[in-house]
C-alpha cells in the first residue's frame, strides 16, 4: 500500500503540474501597467527634452550626455533616478531642446562650438566605436525607424541616433569623420475627440551631418543661415554637405520639430518599442522549447512512477511473505543515507541562498508578469529583484539554520554569519573589481560612492539581521527527524560503472536544465548586451516553472540511480547534478561573445565576463538548491514507504 500511496502522490503531483502549464500558457502575455500617470498636453504647452547616456553595444561602457561638448542649457541638472537607474549607468539631464505642444519649427539654432585637436579626438573615438545618443520625452525613449524593404516594407526602431558616421568625399580615398548636428524630431499625439488636449505616443528622430552656412556675422540663435531657412521654406536634406570633424572647425547645432497625429492610444504607446524583435521566431522557439521539456518531463515522470511502485511493492510483499533474502539497492543503504555529508556547514549556507535566490526571482517573475515591473518604470525591475533579495534573506537564515540542526550542528551563530557573508561578499568583491575597471575609464556606468554605501548599508542593516532572524526562528524549532536509523559505521560504497561516476553523472545531469532555458537566454542577453528591451515576463515565467520541474526531476532520477547503485553521498551530488547547468549557461556566455557582439576592447571583453560569471554563479546557487530540495524530499519521501527492520 506505501508503494501505491508514493506512486499516487506522484501522479497526483505531475498532474497538477500540467495543469498550470497549461494555464499559464495560455495567460502567457504579459500585459502592460503603465509606470506613471497619462500627462495631458493643450496646444503651445511647453515639452522639456531629456538627455540621457551615449551608448555603445562595442564598448559596453555607457557615457554622460554632456561627457562630449554638445550644447549645454544654462544650468545642467540631474533628473532623480532610483538605484536601478544608477546601477543601470542612467545619467537623466535637462537639455536645450525644448518644444511647444503641436507648433512645428524648423531651423532651430541651438549654439556654435569651435573644435580643438581634443574635443575633436572625442568626437571621432565615439564614432569609431558607434556610440549612440539617447534622449527622453515624456518618459519616452527617442527612437531611429529604418524601413525595411525585405519584409514588405516594414518599420523597425533603433534606440538613439549616431553620434556621427565615416566616409569619404567623392574622389577621395581618405576616410573622414563626420558628425550628426541637425536633428528633425517627430513627435506624435493623441488627440483628444472631446478637448483640446493631447498626449505624446511617439518621439522618433533622423538625424543628418549639414555643414551649415550663414551670411554675415554670427548673431547666436538669430543667425540666418543659407543652408536651412525657415523663412525660405528650406529643410536640411541627405544631400547637404556633411559637417567633418577636425581642429579649429566650428560645428552648429540645429533641429527642427514636427507633430503627427496618431490612432495609437496612451496605454498602448510602448507597443512600438516592445514589438522591435522578429516575434515569429521568439514564439516559435518558445513553445518548440516548452512542447519539448514537457515531453521529456512527462517520460521522466512515468519512469520514476513504475520504477518506484515495482521497488516498493516488491520489498514490502517479501518482507510480508518472510521470503526476503539478501537487500540490494537503494535498500540496502538505508542506514547511510541519511549520514551528514562532509562539508555539511558549507552545504547549509549553499541551501540557505539558494532559497533566498529563489524567493527573489519568484516574487519578481510574478510582478514583472503583471505588468508592475514594465519598461516604462526605468530601473524599476533591478531596484526591485535588490530589494527583494534584501528581504528573503529571513528565509535564507531559516533554511541554513533547518538544515544545520538536521545534522545536529549546534553553532548556529557560525552558520548564520557565513549564510549572511559568504555568498554576498564574493559578487561583492568581483563588482567591486569590475567597478573599479569601469571607473578607470571614466564611464558613466561606475557605481558612485553614495550608491555602493547604500548597498552596503541595505547589505549590512537589512540583510544580515533579517538572516539571524530567520536562522534563529529555524534552529528553536524541533529538528527534522530522519525517516530510519543512521548506522554506527559507514558501509563500503561498491565499485561503481563509468557511466555512474560523479563528473560524468553530474556533468550530464546539467545538460537538461540548460536545455530548458538556453533558447529564452538569447533573448535576454541580447536585451542586456544589445540594450533592447525585454518584455514577455509570461512566457519567461514558464520557463522558470519548466527549469524547477526539469531541475527536480533530473535530479530526482540520477539519486535513485545513484541510491540503487548503493552509493549513499547523495547530500552533494543532488546539488551539483542540476547546479553544473550553470557551467553549460557560462560557456553559452563565451559562445554568444564570439558570435553575436562586437567587443575588441580589453576591458569591455573583462566586463562581460566578469558579469556573466556573476551570473553563472548565483543561476548554480538558484538550481542547485531546486535540484537538492527535491532529492531531500525524494530520498525521505521513498525511504518512509517501506517497512524497514
Amino acid at each position: 500500500m506505501a508503494g501505491v500511496s508514493l506512486a499516487l502522490r506522484l501522479g497526483i503531483s505531475f498532474m497538477k503540474f500540467s495543469l498550470l502549464l497549461l494555464l499559464l500558457a495560455y495567460q502567457s502575455h504579459s500585459f502592460y501597467l503603465p509606470g506613471v500617470a497619462p500627462q495631458d498636453f493643450i496646444t503651445g504647452a511647453e515639452l522639456k527634452v531629456k538627455v540621457n547616456k551615449l551608448t555603445s553595444t562595442k564598448t559596453q561602457l555607457p557615457y554622460s550626455y554632456y561627457s562630449l561638448p554638445y550644447c549645454p542649457p544654462d544650468r545642467i541638472v540631474d533628473s532623480a533616478e532610483n538605484l536601478g537607474e544608477v546601477l543601470r549607468g542612467d545619467r537623466i539631464e535637462n537639455s536645450p531642446y525644448v518644444f511647444q505642444m503641436r507648433e512645428p519649427q524648423q531651423c532651430r539654432i541651438l549654439c556654435r562650438i569651435t573644435l580643438d585637436a581634443k574635443t575633436a579626438k572625442q568626437f571621432k573615438e565615439k564614432i569609431d566605436d558607434d556610440y549612440r545618443v539617447n534622449m527622453i520625452l515624456d518618459n519616452l525613449p527617442l527612437v531611429v525607424p529604418i524601413t525595411r524593404f525585405d519584409q514588405e516594407n516594414a518599420v523597425v526602431y533603433q534606440h538613439g541616433f549616431q553620434v556621427g558616421l565615416k566616409g569619404q568625399y567623392a574622389g577621395s580615398k581618405d576616410q573622414k569623420h563626420f558628425i550628426h548636428n541637425h536633428l528633425t524630431f517627430t513627435v506624435k499625439f493623441h488627440k483628444d475627440s472631446q478637448s483640446n488636449l493631447a498626449r505624446i505616443v511617439g518621439f522618433e528622430v533622423k538625424p543628418f551631418s549639414v555643414k551649415h552656412d550663414y551670411d554675415g556675422q554670427w548673431k547666436n540663435e538669430n543667425t540666418r543661415l543659407t543652408t536651412c531657412d525657415p523663412h525660405a521654406r528650406r529643410a536640411v536634406t541627405s544631400s547637404e554637405s556633411p559637417q567633418v570633424i577636425e581642429d579649429k572647425k566650428d560645428v552648429i547645432f540645429t533641429y527642427d520639430v514636427a507633430f503627427e497625429e496618431s490612432e495609437v492610444k496612451w496605454a498602448s504607446r510602448w507597443d512600438t518599442y516592445l514589438l522591435m524583435a522578429d516575434d515569429q521566431i521568439h514564439w516559435f522557439s518558445i513553445v518548440n522549447s516548452l512542447m519539448i521539456v514537457l515531453f521529456l518531463s512527462g517520460m521522466v515522470a512515468m519512469i520514476m512512477l513504475r520504477t518506484l511502485f515495482r521497488d516498493i511493492s516488491t520489498y514490502n510483499q517479501l518482507e510480508t511473505q518472510e521470503e526476503a533474502q539478501e537487500e540490494t539497492g537503494w535498500k540496502l543503504v538505508h542506514g547511510d543515507a541519511f549520514r551528514p555529508p562532509t562539508n555539511s556547514d558549507l552545504l547549509c549556507v549553499y541551501a540557505g541562498t539558494g532559497v533566498q535566490f529563489f524567493g527573489m526571482i519568484l516574487v519578481t517573475m510574478i510582478f514583472a508578469a503583471l505588468g508592475f515591473l514594465s519598461p516604462s518604470n526605468r530601473g524599476g525591475l533591478m531596484t526591485a529583484m535588490l530589494l527583494l533579495w534584501v528581504f528573503m534573506g529571513l528565509f535564507s537564515g531559516y533554511a541554513s539554520a533547518r538544515l544545520y540542526k538536521m545534522f545536529k550542528g549546534t553553532e548556529w551563530k557560525k552558520i548564520t554569519l557565513k549564510t549572511a557573508f559568504m555568498f554576498p561578499a564574493t559578487i561583492f568583491a568581483i563588482f567591486f573589481v569590475l567597478n573599479a575597471l569601469i571607473w578607470g575609464e571614466k564611464s558613466s556606468g561606475a557605481v558612485p560612492f553614495g550608491t555602493m554605501f547604500a548597498l552596503v548599508f541595505l547589505w549590512f542593516g537589512i540583510s544580515v539581521p533579517l538572516v539571524f532572524a530567520g536562522s534563529y526562528i529555524g534552529f528553536k524549532k524541533p529538528a527534522i527527524e530522519d525517516p530510519v536509523k543512521t548506522n554506527k559505521i559507514p558501509r563500503q560504497i561498491p565499485e561503481q560503472a563509468w557511466y555512474m561516476k560523479p563528473v560524468f553523472s553530474i556533468l550530464i545531469g546539467g545538460i537538461l536544465p540548460f536545455g530548458a532555458v538556453f533558447i529564452e537566454l538569447f533573448f535576454i542577453l541580447t536585451s542586456i548586451w544589445l540594450h533592447q528591451f525585454y518584455y514577455i515576463f509570461g512566457f519567461l515565467f514558464i520557463v522558470f516553472v519548466i527549469l524547477i520541474v526539469t531541475c527536480a526531476e533530473i535530479t530526482i532520477v540520477l539519486c535513485y540511480f545513484q541510491l540503487c547503485g548503493e552509493d549513499y553521498l547523495w547530500w552533494w551530488r543532488s546539488y551539483l547534478t542540476s547546479g553544473s547547468s550553470a557551467i553549460y549557461l557560462f560557456l553559452y556566455a563565451a559562445f554568444y561573445f564570439f558570435t553575436k557582439l562586437d567587443i575588441t576592447k580589453p576591458v569591455s571583453g573583462i566586463l562581460y565576463f566578469g558579469y556573466m560569471l556573476i551570473a553563472s554563479y548565483a543561476f548554480f546557487v538558484l538550481t542547485g538548491t531546486i535540484g537538492f530540495y527535491a532529492c531531500f524530499w525524494f530520498t525521505r519521501l521513498m525511504y518512509s514507504s517501506v517497512k524497514i527492520d
